[in-house]
């Protein structure tokens, strides 16, 4: 079995793998030696199978690229489950390769072993148990295409993970050297290789989109979470400019920029008089749906036609409002529709957005003020942060913070989230992963209690020497439930939802070998920032009740902002 797996590793850095994560374990050990002796693989060694997972996830989101997880058998692969999840609903590759006993020891009492036949469910793109063969001509040949087709897998349609299920026999370490395999395509070519197929541009639904639009003065761009097409910020920028349609953009799709952005939809739709006048006849949508529960609820109350433009033809529509669903590219598709220029933009239609949008900013701005605070942070990131750094951003209030406080900028950072699930586990290891991708600085901003749930993944940094700056926002407990009619029932609450921790994240800093810095001003905030080497964990002391108030007190400012231009 070992030439078999040595060829399996081979295949799939052929077609274009770059990175492994490995745990611990005995009946594992075949897979993680094939893969830490490759030399095109950057194979990290992993202590928690569940950190590892979230890691692989992090890494494959930023490149694009799935990564292969390797573990032993037994609740080991079950560790993997949330990752995986996530990885299917955000639309990430990943391969999942499970060791585990070969079938005459299922179901037997022998130790370790659990059912781990389709262990993930729907959440695997594909499953495949693999047997345990004899190292012959056809069998190579055969374990070169299981690789191929499971990379290809991974990687084309809507991307998600692979599962692949190893049954080993002992001896699970090989001889000293195994016998030469010349089995591979000449040239370093996959045994298999994939073409995808091409994003064609049907020209009938293209010609009937430009026809509304052409008789749709107006419109709004809804841009969401898109993480695999680098060119869709330029397109939605370029579609927005040509049609002069408004674009409502969630950072986490890159399309924050250029002269038809409007930042502050989130505190702009609050407002009933301006969510009312500003009802647009067409919605143009990308992405997943943004994060914005007023933004969710003005597009469910439209009476306009609603286009989604979505490759994999993603259901995002939980209130059932769209007319038109593209399965089209949508970067080609609205550069496409830009290029048409089959109408004149109406411009007092996105002056009305543009110029409620700098109000809005202006009372943010003032309303803040420079004292230390939740929205004042993640305003200051938006701001700061260099255009080659990523900001990894927790769920709950990060992401939403995120996306009322960030600004229009032409050169944004990237933001990642892990908003396919929308859980808040594993986000310290998710975060590690993408720094460990070396595109540029990585931020994660993370609250208290998403940070208790993935505390041990500092160890990564501690064991990988991987640098990541943490923005800790900690206020003593869950804060996004403070915002929620739930919040009264005090006799439940503060233990039961809110859920303090009472970490002292000081101590696990040092635990963990990670430079802790106690945030009291901006400077400081600004200082810390700027550190580049290993884990530094910038600590944010705030209170949940003080960043209720606080949030909407900048609501009413906006509002009354708007009532008096």
């Amino acid at each position: 079995m070992h030439v078999l797996l040595r060829a399996f590793v081979d295949e799939l850095a052929r077609c274009g793998m770059r990175a492994a994560c490995t745990s611990p374990g005995s009946r594992s050990t075949p897979l993680v030696l094939a893969l830490a002796r490759d030399d095109r693989l950057r194979a990290f060694s992993h202590v928690d199978e569940r950190s590892a997972a979230f890691f692989a996830l992090g890494h494959a989101k930023a490149t694009g690229r799935p990564v292969a997880l390797a573990c032993t058998s037994g609740t080991a692969a079950a560790h993997y489950s949330p990752a995986v999840i996530e990885a299917h609903e955000a639309r990430v590759p990943m391969l999942v390769l499970t060791a585990d006993r070969p079938p005459e020891l299922r179901e037997t009492g022998a130790g370790q072993t659990i059912d781990q036949l389709k262990l993930f469910g729907t959440a695997a793109k594909w499953f495949f148990d693999v047997g345990d063969h004899e190292e012959t001509p056809d069998r190579l040949r055969w374990m070169r295409t299981l690789a191929c087709r499971a990379y290809w897998t991974a990687v084309t349609g809507r991307p998600g993970p692979v599962h692949l299920n190893f049954g080993l026999r002992e001896p699970l370490v090989p001889p000293a050297e195994l016998p030469p395999d010349d089995s591979g395509r000449p040239d370093g070519r996959p045994y298999v290789t994939r073409m995808a197929p091409v994003a064609q541009l049907a020209p009938d639904a293209l010609s009937g989109v430009a026809d509304i639009v052409a008789g749709t003065p107006r419109g709004v761009i809804v841009s969401g979470r898109e993480e695999r097409t680098a060119d869709l910020p330029a397109a939605v920028e370029a579609f927005g400019a040509a049609v002069g349609y408004p674009v409502l953009a969630d950072p986490l799709g890159g399309a924050r920029r250029g002269p038809a952005a409007v930042a502050h939809y989130d505190a702009l739709l609050r407002d009933d008089a301006f969510a009312t006048a500003q009802r647009p006849d067409l919605v143009v949508r990308v992405g997943d749906l943004p994060t914005s529960k007023p933004l969710r609820e003005w597009l469910a109350g439209l009476d306009a036609t609603q286009v989604a433009i979505d490759p994999d033809g993603a259901w995002q529509d939980p209130h059932a409002v769209v007319d038109l669903s593209l399965g089209l590219d949508p970067a080609s598709t609205l550069f496409a529709l830009a290029n048409l220029g089959r109408r004149t933009p109406d411009p007092e239609w996105l002056r009305a957005w543009r110029e409620a949008d700098a109000t809005a900013s202006r009372a943010i701005d003032l309303t803040l003020g420079d004292a230390l605070s939740e929205p004042r942070v993640i305003a200051e990131l938006g701001a700061l942060l260099p255009p080659q750094a990523i900001v990894f951003v927790a769920s709950s209030m990060p992401i939403r913070d995120v996306e009322t406080f960030f600004g229009v900028r032409d050169d944004p950072p990237r933001v990642l989230s892990n908003r396919g699930a929308n859980g808040i586990d594993g986000l310290i290891s998710t975060a590690y992963g993408v720094a460990a991708t070396r595109q540029g600085p990585v931020v994660l901003l993370i609250g208290d209690v998403a940070m208790a749930h993935d505390l041990g993944g500092l160890l990564i940094g501690r064991r990988l020497g991987i640098p990541l700056t943490i923005v800790a926002l900690d206020n003593g407990g869950g804060g996004i439930f403070d915002f929620l009619p739930i919040s009264s029932q005090r006799d439940v609450f503060e233990e039961h939802v809110a859920t303090p921790t009472g970490l002292d994240l000081a101590r696990a800093a040092e635990l963990y070998g990670a430079r802790h810095v106690a945030v009291d001003g901006l400077a400081a905030l600004r200082e810390g920032l700027e550190q580049s080497d290993g884990t530094t964990l910038l600590h944010v002391r705030g209170e949940r009740a003080a960043n209720v108030a606080l949030h909407r007190e900048v609501w009413s400012a906006v509002s009354a902002a708007l009532v008096r231009r």
